[in-house]
């Protein structure tokens, strides 16, 4: 019989311990997997509607098929695997900074770490999204300056609310303008933040992309007896 808490794996990083925990939910008798980054709680896989919104509503907007996808912070995984159920998909390359987050996935520690290692569509690269999105070499290791139909992030709990200042820079015009060098003409720069809507930032995305918008997601948090609002940020390049 499995304990009720178990901690799964716990490294040093930089930005501080990150640790990887199981429990179970004494309602549901459900494992619920959660990811902490020194005391504050990254991601938990009870709550991935807006993680699999960014996948759905980012290949939405993305036309074309045999599409090259970036998905940038991998974490639980629930955003690449909802991008794996897109046929068009033809191929996935999800960037990660922190190697630990790579080994749960490869060693199925995580719910869905099976599907997306055996998916030989999807590949991992180590690296740090925003130094790779400021280079002109691009994601792909494999093929310098390459470019993608859709580049999808989820790193930042918001763009004013960081895991690391030094991301800071990337969320201003001239941070995000080096991504166009990296999309298909026409592709689309899709981003999730933990906060409603921000009438400041869609500006700004719309200044540096052909269109931007903000959608909204809605569901239902029982911890918190309440609706809670995230966002998916879309934006075309010209």
């Amino acid at each position: 019989m499995r304990p009720a808490f178990e901690e799964l794996d716990y490294r040093p990083t930089p930005l501080g311990a990150l640790s990887l925990r199981r429990r179970l939910d004494p309602v549901s008798g459900d494992d619920v997997f959660e990811v902490k980054l020194g005391e504050a709680f990254l991601m938990s896989s009870r709550f991935t509607t807006s993680e699999v919104a960014l996948a759905r509503l980012g290949l939405a907007a993305t036309a074309g098929q045999d599409l090259a996808v970036v998905v940038g912070g991998l974490g639980l995984g629930y955003t690449a695997a909802a991008v794996l159920e897109e046929a068009r998909v033809a191929e996935l390359v999800v960037v990660e900074l922190f190697v630990p987050v790579i080994d749960w996935h490869e060693r199925h520690l995580v719910p869905v770490g099976e599907t997306l290692t055996r998916d030989p569509r999807c590949r991992f690269v180590q690296g740090d999204f925003f130094r790779l999105a400021a280079s002109p070499e691009g994601f792909d290791p494999e093929q310098s300056g390459r470019r993608f139909a859709a580049i999808l992030l989820d790193i930042d709990h918001s763009p004013d609310f960081l895991l690391d200042p030094t991301n800071a820079a990337f969320y201003t015009n001239e941070g995000l303008t080096p991504l166009l060098a990296h999309l298909e003409p026409g592709g689309i720069f899709a981003l999730w933040s933990n906060d409603p809507p921000d009438e400041r930032f869609t500006a700004r995305l719309a200044a540096v992309f052909a269109h931007a918008r903000a959608e909204p997601v809605i569901f239902d948090n029982p911890l918190q007896g309440r609706p809670v609002t995230q966002t998916v940020y879309v934006a075309e390049a010209p």
